[in-house]
């Protein structure tokens, strides 16, 4: 009956986890490099099943990492670089100290640095995984090249993130990737097609930032420095795929071209990093358009129908269609709509684009060039006009752009209460609440061009037939009240007369006539029922959750069709008291 006496917590889920404060000794590092190291390799905390049992008996809160993530960790080379970085700083601030400028200069020189190429390669084996986890790296780098130039972030991030933002946003424009916009209170919301893969990123507003305190911005810092590294690969692989020139270079006849506000530069590498972040020229490529351009050859997919074979192929040209829905027209932008956030959305779809030359470097053409066929505007009014082209608000880009097609211009003329902006990355199910707005879209869609102009005149006309009606029925209102009074004196006299004598009539029968549908309907809703008694407790459950459900989504529909239609009436007597007034 003996045997070595089992011991607590020496083996199962206890043996497989490891607290931060064991995990930072045995790498030998501070809290703060051992953070930042678990960002770059992409190690994250693991919160184990029973907690007590890892926690040895004690309830305390505690951080754990697997094990084998730690001991993944003991072979980076980079922990021996923040070491190396670690002996760096002492021995400076030692130079500093005793005023050896010879040994301060010699030890900057000799500053340790690494590389994250490594690092890359190890987390993405290949390019498809990396263009899967690139959204949070755009997000980040477009934030960072935002900030301004304070002691928050270093200047040599802020710019490398800019110019790798900058680099992205031009190979969207000349692959035609972009597919969705969204105007939202955080920023607005970009989604492109790239290989295949779905990339959503937020851009935020150009206003000047109120950096809050309770952010880590050390933190934020290590991740952007990973991003960089990452975006900066994509970016190199995504060009070649395209035969453009990386890093990209405007084509010679744009690059000739000296613009007006060029000599304010003091470098010219200043001019032509803002010229390319312009977004209004074409890059230079590897292989010349022409040449490039060939017509691709289709062949079915093995156990492919005829059918599903023609879908693909309406798919693709619907898309193909999409991406050419702003060709042909020539844009100017005034002074006070979001530039780059315009510029870049109808490059991406084929427009011409320009703006003042005091506005930005890299405008095309001039505000008064005859060609021009919209005019982007935000404010109430404008004194000059000229009659060639549409004056327009800035959202008709984004709302043509997520219908697939252009929108009427005379919702979003000067001074028009614009319709609601729609999210296109909401797709309403059967049952589901939709806008009116939503249905006017898919009409015009579907090809139904005079929908829109006839809902229009109805709503007129349904406005006057409402003032008439409401006339009339105050008449008949008045009228009705009259001979009611004269009805009940008459029945009272009549009363009065006969003694209160109550007249009763004998009328013969009639035949009931049995409705077959009626039948057939009542019938169906019987065997429904009986199959809902048969059913096995465990379906029973589930078919109720299911229809719980449903009458959900049904009583959340109704709701907001009834707060819709609540709306609408207040607004039309608004309407009507103004037209009063």
């Amino acid at each position: 009956m003996g045997g070595t006496q089992k011991k607590k917590y020496e083996r199962g889920s206890a043996t497989n986890y490891i607290t931060r404060n064991k995990a930072r000794k045995k790498l030998q590092l501070s809290l703060a490099d051992f953070r930042r190291l678990c960002i770059l390799k992409g190690i994250y905390p693991h919160e184990p099943k029973h907690k007590k049992k890892v926690n040895k008996g004690s309830t305390a809160p505690r951080t754990f990492y697997l094990l084998k993530d730690i001991r993944f960790l003991l072979h980076e080379p980079i922990v021996g670089k923040f070491r190396e970085y670690k002996v760096f700083v002492r021995k400076l601030r030692k130079a500093y100290g005793k005023s050896e400028w010879t040994g301060v200069a010699r030890l900057r020189e000799n500053k340790p640095t690494y590389k994250l190429d490594h690092i890359i390669k190890e987390r993405y084996p290949t390019f498809i995984d990396a263009l899967r986890d690139v959204d949070d790296a755009l997000s980040m780098c477009f934030l960072f090249s935002t900030f301004a130039r304070t002691g928050k972030c270093h200047v040599q991030t802020i710019q490398l993130c800019r110019r790798l933002s900058v680099e992205w946003m031009n190979y969207i424009i000349a692959s035609r990737s972009l597919r969705k916009v969204f105007i939202s209170i955080k920023g607005i919301y970009y989604q492109a097609e790239v290989l295949g893969q779905l990339i959503t990123w937020l851009v935020p507003y150009q206003f000047s930032h109120d950096h809050p305190t309770d952010v880590d911005y050390r933190v934020m810092a290590t991740f952007t420095e990973f991003y960089t590294t990452l975006l900066g690969f994509i970016n190199f692989r995504l060009y070649h795929s395209l035969n453009l020139v990386y890093p990209p270079k405007l084509e010679s006849k744009e690059s000739g071209l000296k613009s007006e506000g060029e000599d304010d530069y003091a470098m010219d590498s200043e001019s032509y990093s803002e010229k390319l972040s312009a977004l209004s020229a074409s890059l230079a490529r590897v292989v010349s358009k022409d040449e490039e351009e060939a017509e691709l050859d289709h062949f079915p997919v093995e156990g492919e129908d005829v059918e599903n074979m023609e879908a693909r192929e309406k798919e693709q040209k619907e898309l193909e269609a999409q991406k050419r829905i702003f060709e042909g027209l020539k844009v100017f932008l005034n002074r006070e709509v979001p530039r780059e956030s315009l510029a870049f959305v109808l490059r991406c779809f084929g427009a011409e684009v320009s703006w003042d030359t005091s506005a930005c470097i890299g405008s095309t053409f001039d505000v008064t060039d005859e060609t021009i066929t919209h005019h982007i505007v935000d404010r109430p009014n404008m004194d000059k006009q000229y009659i060639n082209r549409y004056y327009v608000q800035p959202q008709w880009v984004y709302d043509s752009i997520n219908a697939k097609l252009l929108m009427p211009v005379e919702d979003y003329f000067l001074g028009v209460n614009l319709p609601p902006h729609l999210s296109p990355f909401v797709e309403e199910k059967d049952g589901e609440y939709m806008p009116p707005e939503k249905l006017k879209i898919m009409a015009l869609q579907r090809g139904e061009q005079s929908a829109h102009k006839a809902e229009d005149d109805e709503e007129e006309e349904d406005e006057e037939e409402e003032e008439e009606e409401d006339e009339e029925e105050e008449e008949e209102e008045e009228e009705e009240e009259e001979v009611t009074e004269e009805m009940n004196l008459k029945k009272m006299e009549e009363q009065r007369s006969q003694g209160k004598s109550l007249p009763v009539k004998v009328t013969p029968g009639k035949l009931k006539v049995e409705d077959p549908a009626r039948l057939e309907q009542e019938q169906k809703a019987e065997e429904k029922r009986l199959a809902i008694m048969m059913m096995k407790k465990k379906e029973k459950y589930l078919y109720d959750k299911i229809m719980f459900g449903k009458k959900r989504t049904i009583r959340e529909a109704n709701k907001l069709a009834a707060k819709r239609q609540a709306h609408d009436d207040a607004s039309k007597t608004q309407k009507k008291k103004a037209k009063k007034r």
